[in-house]
């Protein structure tokens, strides 16, 4: 459980980093940048292999046939978020947070299906992560003005479509690994 704990917390710190000592990020320069990418990249290790040798310890609640409708609905709307902030929607464009909020969906979906107490450390670290971020950028930072210009639909489309594709592309992989997401 150590392994998982230390993944989310270092997470958390690479990412509020800049925003907790400002200066500090400041005066490392561009060196900075790959200090945080690697601080990140082990973050994401440690929390893999940390979830997958933590044992189950205690389990308030499992998967049930409607959670896991639900939670396939959040996981689609979150990887949409992601597609349409990389795309540059419209949609996007009138969020301020578009892959904070998919973040904080992802894990709140999780958490439905995920009863377990490592599951509560993962998803809800992250999603408690997600909603400090969030707080944290809107008091630091003025929001920014919204672009005037209209966005083609098109772009939403071809953002859901691909949304599609690797959501349905994920749920291969967690079936693979043992956590078949669409099934009983």
């Amino acid at each position: 459980m150590l392994i998982l704990i230390l993944g989310v917390a270092l997470w958390w710190a690479a990412h509020l980093f800049k925003r907790v000592a400002p200066e500090a990020r400041a005066s490392m320069g561009d060196r900075g940048r790959g200090i945080v990418t690697v601080a990140l990249v082990l973050a994401v290790i440690l929390m893999i292999w940390g979830y997958r040798v933590a044992p189950m310890g205690a389990v308030w609640w499992g998967p049930s046939p409607m959670m896991k409708g639900i939670n396939n609905l959040l996981m689609l709307v979150a990887v949409y978020l992601f597609a349409a902030d990389g795309m540059k929607t419209g949609l996007a464009r009138r969020l301020r947070h578009p892959q904070l909020l998919a973040i904080a969906i992802w894990g709140g979906a999780h958490l439905l299906v995920n009863g377990d107490l490592p599951s509560l450390i993962l998803f809800g670290g992250l999603l408690a992560w997600a909603v400090v971020e969030m707080i944290v950028i809107n008091r630091s930072e003025p929001a920014p003005e919204k672009p005037k210009e209209a966005v083609p639909l098109r772009k939403d489309a071809i953002a859901l479509v691909a949304a599609i594709v690797v959501y349905g592309i994920a749920g291969m992989i967690h079936a693979w690994l043992g956590y078949n997401p669409f099934g009983a």
